[in-house]
């Protein structure tokens, strides 16, 4: 997804560089994908959120079982990398927000 997200991104900014006038279809297509990937971000925060509740969980159980926190461990690993990838997402998505001001401006 990532790698999408940044490829759409770069085709947006040659197409601001390229265009002096940018047409209302592109702009209401470039919604559409806004919203695309809105959606995208919250399912990755839903699960991020869920793999650091599960993580709290277990660690707290190692209290009980020492085998509980070398499942924690685990899952912070997994929490790690879903945070580096909802960061990039996140940072794709508020640029995004700037490009549709660009193409605002440009189609007055």
């Amino acid at each position: 997804m990532r790698k999408y997200l940044y490829d759409y991104i770069k085709s947006i900014d040659d197409l601001l560089e390229k265009e002096k006038n940018i047409k209302e279809d592109v702009i209401k297509e470039h919604l559409i994908k806004i919203q695309f990937f809105q959606h995208e971000r919250l399912i990755h925060l839903l699960v991020t959120l869920f793999y650091v509740m599960f993580m709290i969980i277990f660690i707290g159980l190692g209290a009980i079982f020492w085998g509980f926190i070398i499942c924690g461990c685990m899952l912070l690993i997994f929490v790690l990398f879903y945070i580096f990838h909802y960061f990039k997402l996140e940072n794709g998505v508020q640029y995004l927000y700037k490009q549709y001001d660009k193409m605002i401006e440009k189609q007055k």
